[in-house]
């Protein structure tokens, strides 16, 4: 029969009081005990020290500059292998392609691609609007897209992404800035015909959907967080602006953005426009709306500006200067800066030395610029894994 723990300490205080109450009897000296009596102590079970995280490692044997470089998506309008390949062997992080850079067909611009990897065992991130329809880098691809997948059952979303994928794959290129989970709430928006659907319960499932679909062929964005639906005009022009309160946005154009996140979207791009009663600035430099991404909604993934170049088209003086626009942006909680529009050749090299001596003077913390290449490095070393498979 199983003893209680109790019982036996009661019988040993019990026997305790017995003999304290019986006769006093001379009792010997005790002798030391011997070497051999002592009980050995246990040997501590050592702690087994935790592996390195890769990315972490990679980032931390870098220099100040080559962590600025590498969370820098530049872009030259070049389908020049060579030429491309001098302009990424400054370390950047990332190349977008954009019309200058599509040559006739998938196998040649296969070739440019390839020689954007200075190191094959690091691939940059490649990256490309191709969401097909309007907004359609690759001629070739005749799949429906926006509008078109509207009123289609989310089945339909799910397969035209999926081959989308793979004519983005077929290029080289592995990042598709494609997926739009803006909810358009006036018919005449520029954003409407692209978007995959008309309300946030439509919109969530064709996000969702989108995201299954790319998911293992190439790495699937989200954008323009937070969402243009309630903020008219064209960021490409101007900045945006709305008064949906933080409850609103919550209640009704977040949902694509969760549902794409909960499929497992590995980037999420940045608005250049404003909720004003959230943070005045545009969302692209919002700390609060970076806050909100990462603690709230749970992405771990990589936030991306949209192109900053529209930052400085947007005709409001203090966005003039895309360096100054890059650092505000990392300090924000932007993983990676993009550029295109007015971008040359020294766009990009002008932006990573603006980026390190921020970091020198104080303005950009060395501990943000470390995180955000964390993430980025992440996102290159997952590509390098699959390539090696």
């Amino acid at each position: 029969m199983r003893r209680s723990i109790w019982g036996t300490a009661a019988a040993v205080l019990v026997a305790a009081v017995v003999v304290g109450c019986a006769p006093s009897a001379a009792v010997p000296n005790p002798r030391p005990p011997t070497a051999s009596e002592h009980s050995a102590a246990p040997t501590p079970t050592p702690t087994p020290t935790p592996a390195p995280d890769p990315a972490e490692a990679a980032v931390d044997a870098m220099t100040t500059a080559e962590q600025a470089a590498s969370v820098v998506m530049g872009h030259i309008s070049s389908a020049d292998p060579a030429a491309v390949r001098e302009y990424m062997a400054s370390g950047l992080g990332g190349f977008i392609l954009m019309g200058g850079n599509i040559p006739g067909d998938a196998a040649q611009l296969h070739e440019l691609t390839a020689a954007m990897a200075i190191d094959p065992e690091l691939p940059p991130l490649i990256a490309i609007d191709q969401e097909g329809g309007v907004v359609s880098r690759l001629s070739w691809d005749t799949l429906p897209a926006g509008r078109a997948l509207q009123n289609a059952p989310p089945a339909d979303t799910r397969a035209a992404f999926a081959s989308r994928a793979d004519l983005v794959a077929e290029t080289g290129a592995n990042v598709n800035f494609g997926i739009i989970a803006d909810v358009p709430a006036d018919p005449s928006s520029f954003i409407s015909s692209r978007a995959l659907g008309t309300d946030p319960e439509a919109a969530a499932q064709r996000v969702r959907a989108a995201v299954q679909g790319e998911k293992g062929i190439v790495l699937s964005t989200l954008k323009h967080f937070p969402g243009h639906g309630a903020a008219p005009g064209d960021s490409h022009h101007s900045i945006p602006t709305t008064s949906m309160s933080l409850a609103q946005w919550q209640a009704g154009d977040a949902k694509p953005f969760i549902a794409g996140i909960d499929a497992g979207a590995e980037l999420l791009m940045f608005g250049h426009l404003a909720f004003t009663s959230v943070d005045q600035a545009p969302a692209s430099l919002s700390s609060r709306w970076h806050e909100i991404a990462r603690t709230e909604l749970g992405f771990d993934g990589v936030m991306i500006t949209d192109d900053l170049g529209m930052l400085t088209s947007s005709g409001v003086a203090a966005y003039r200067d895309p360096v100054v626009n890059a650092v505000d942006a990392l300090i924000a909680g932007n993983d990676m800066v993009l550029m295109v529009a007015g971008s040359t050749a020294a766009t990009a090299p002008a932006m990573v030395d603006g980026i390190a001596a921020a970091v020198g003077d104080g303005r950009l913390p060395a501990d943000r610029l470390r995180d955000a290449a964390v993430h980025v490095m992440a996102l290159r070393l997952q590509l390098a894994a699959a390539r090696s498979q």
